[in-house]
């Protein structure tokens, strides 16, 4: 057996089994390798009672002091116990243990681990792991325990054991990255590496492993992305386009005026389509910063030159979205220019019709979700293609696009705000224009970090907000409950909160396992308000305008990193209702509080992305994986922007030395690379 082989041959999995790894998009030996834990059960040197602090998970040196209780109901038998220590006494409770009243003797030496709550002001250690004699605690102290990301019926020592038996197949001799590159950016070997990430020995050791395998996976991104960047440099522009005096009209009739920001990406734009060589422009502008308009003036600018644009959008509600904006727009100001919208959703009949006018040329703007891309959608001129970071094309699919015609324009609209040093390697393949300016009549949000005890708080606002005829979102960091963290899930909280509000006001549920269709669904009831109240998972963070929507609440904020959060909090904030953003927070730490005063004190993306990085340490790393964006298996780009940097210079390196990686050095490294572009679709999606 080798990495390529079925899980089901490893010892243990049965078709049960099987189809469960399947669900966790595990198949083979090598995924399931790569299936990296989401976090660690840190076993660390205990703290005196005096020092613990409320939601951290920590361990306690002591005697019981006092009788040991039982009481509760039948149904759930409570044991309360107390520890003391030189600097104070702990209360403990156990949940269906009564036989811990005849084990705990007063004056007994203990050493307890579990999380710490408050409690009417008092500070309680719920159920945790008991070590009696204390030197027990000896063995485990130091030790990481891997926490892996779980789906319903399956259990982490399921996926532990799983793991352990695949390490036998590993290849002990090749490594992807040849020797010299290891030593000089100080790298550990492959298969330590794999061991290292799952069952680390202490600290060290996972750091070490961490960095090999974040480095080698931005490494072969990057990679990719000079190819792609080489290939695109050489494309010359075959569209004649020049500027139109009915776009400078248009300007000088809406009812506001753009940014200086705006007018100067939009002047490179023009610039760029007019010019000799085909454009590849990546828009960065934070939420609300006003990219859309810009969008719309280069797909007039393709239009009114007799060529075809099309704009693709994450989700079927957002392309509905921009096509009725976009229609409204140019009837409003008599542009002749006819508008497509092609969707998923769409009857054959339908999608028909729409392709027939497409390939004629009787549209020249046209909006959707991928089905723009589909093969049987045919344009007659195609220049430009506008999409979003989620949707990046590579060459094959510009070709593709194109037919026998062009290579179109592109340009890709981001959000996200990343550090312009880590933007220019993560999109090595585009230029980038920035818009860092936001419209002058915004209101800015209102935002506040609260802990748990404001939640009934939070609950008769968002009420006040809903009888005002307005909207609310609520996050949570789960689609259901996990034995593995304790956290707020989407599935029990929107009944939880169905509850507490009452039937007259509509709450819905929305997460990514949902279908396709059942999320357009219901994010289309929301936009039309037909749903109050939407918990969700970050699922929302693209793809919904809902300019009604004054709330967002985002439960366990300490889960997710700044620049997350800063998305998601743009999902307010976008109509002429003052807005308002709900931190909660479940960790009292003062790492935590510094991290979310920095939200609390500013709406700039830009700058809370820099702060993020200044203030992300190690210790961030037995978290939730942060960022979320290009979706990498292991790195973040925020968190290891070092090791990005380190990466994007070795690729140079690599290039110069092998341009095809073809040599015997580089040549399992080329073969990754491979794989990855084939395996990842990376041509179609970069």
């Amino acid at each position: 057996m080798n990495e390529q082989s079925e899980i089901r041959n490893l010892k243990g999995i049965g078709a049960k089994t099987e189809e469960l790894f399947h669900k966790m998009g595990i198949f083979t030996i090598g995924d399931l390798l790569r299936y990296y834990p989401r976090g660690y059960d840190v076993y660390e040197e205990p703290v005196s009672v005096g020092e613990l602090e409320e939601g951290k998970i920590s361990t306690v040196k002591g005697v019981i002091y006092g009788r040991v209780q039982v009481g509760g109901g039948k149904r759930m038998q409570i044991t309360t116990a107390y520890v003391k220590d030189l600097t104070g006494t702990l209360k403990v409770i156990w949940f269906r243990m009564p036989f811990l009243r005849n084990t705990l003797k007063q004056g007994m030496p203990v050493i307890i681990r579990g999380r710490v709550v408050s409690k009417k002001d008092q500070l309680i250690m719920e159920h945790p792991e008991l070590f009696s004699p204390p030197d027990s605690y000896d063995k485990k102290c130091g030790t990481l325990q891997p926490i892996y990301p779980l789906t319903a019926g399956m259990t982490n020592n399921a996926v532990a054991k799983a793991v352990k038996g695949a390490m036998e197949y590993l290849d002990l001799v090749s490594d992807d990255l040849p020797k010299d590159l290891r030593l000089r950016y100080h790298l550990a070997e492959y298969n330590y590496a794999i061991r290292g990430i799952h069952f680390p020995l202490d600290k060290a050791e996972f750091y070490h492993a961490r960095e090999r395998l974040v480095f080698e996976e931005f490494l072969v991104f990057v990679l990719a992305l000079r190819r792609t960047r080489e290939r695109n440099e050489r494309a010359e522009n075959g569209f004649v386009i020049k500027r139109r005096s009915e776009i400078d009209r248009f300007l000088a009739n809406l009812p506001y005026e753009l940014t200086g920001a705006q007018k100067r990406v939009w002047e490179q734009i023009q610039e760029e389509m007019c010019g000799k060589l085909v454009m590849s422009r990546l828009i960065q502008g934070d939420v609300g910063s006003g990219k859309t308009i810009v969008a719309l003036l280069a797909l007039l600018l393709a239009a009114l030159n007799g060529y075809q644009g099309a704009m693709m959008a994450p989700t079927e509600v957002l392309a509905k979205q921009h096509y009725e904006s976009i229609i409204e727009m140019l009837e409003k100001y008599q542009i002749p220019v006819k508008t497509e919208l092609l969707t998923g959703s769409m009857t054959a009949k339908e999608k028909r019709e729409a392709y027939q006018r497409i390939a004629a040329g009787e549209v020249q703007i046209v909006l959707g979700t991928h089905a723009l891309i589909q093969e049987k959608v045919e344009y007659q001129n195609l220049a430009l293609v506008v999409t979003d970071e989620q949707h990046r094309f590579g060459v094959r699919q510009r070709e593709a696009l194109a037919g026998k015609g062009q290579i179109p324009h592109i340009l890709v609209m981001s959000a996200t705000p990343i550090p312009r040093t880590l933007a220019i390697i993560l999109y090595g393949d585009l230029d980038i224009s920035v818009i860092d300016e936001l419209p002058a009549n915004r209101l800015p949000i209102k935002n506040c970090v609260v802990d748990t005890s404001y939640r009934p708080t939070a609950y008769r606002f968002m009420q006040k907000q809903v009888a005002e005829g307005r909207q609310c979102y609520v996050i949570c960091p789960m689609v259901e409950e996990s034995e593995a963290m304790d956290a707020e899930n989407v599935l029990d909280y929107a009944q939880l909160l169905q509850s507490e509000m009452g039937d007259k006001i509509r709450i819905a549920a929305l997460h990514g396992r949902m279908k396709q269709a059942e999320k357009d669904e219901i994010m289309g009831a929301f936009a039309k308000n037909e749903i109050q109240v939407l918990v969700s998972t970050t699922v929302i963070e693209v793809g919904i305008n809902v300019p009604n929507a004054t709330v967002i609440m985002v439960e366990n904020a300490e889960r997710f990193g700044l620049a997350q959060l800063h998305q998601l909090r743009g999902r307010v904030g976008r109509g002429r209702h003052q807005s308002y953003c709900i931190f909660m927070s479940g960790s009292k730490t003062k790492e935590t509080k510094k991290r979310l005063e920095i939200l609390n004190k500013s709406n700039d993306g830009f700058f809370i992305a820099n702060e993020d990085l200044k203030l992300r340490g190690p210790g961030d790393l037995f978290g939730i994986r942060q960022s979320g964006l290009m979706d990498f298996r292991i790195g973040d780009v925020f968190q290891d922007s070092e090791l990005l940097k380190k990466a994007g210079e070795a690729s140079g390196e690599i290039l110069r030395e092998d341009p095809l990686l073809e040599g015997e050095k580089y040549k399992l490294l080329g073969e990754k690379l491979a794989a990855y572009i084939s395996g990842n679709n990376l041509e179609t999606t970069l």
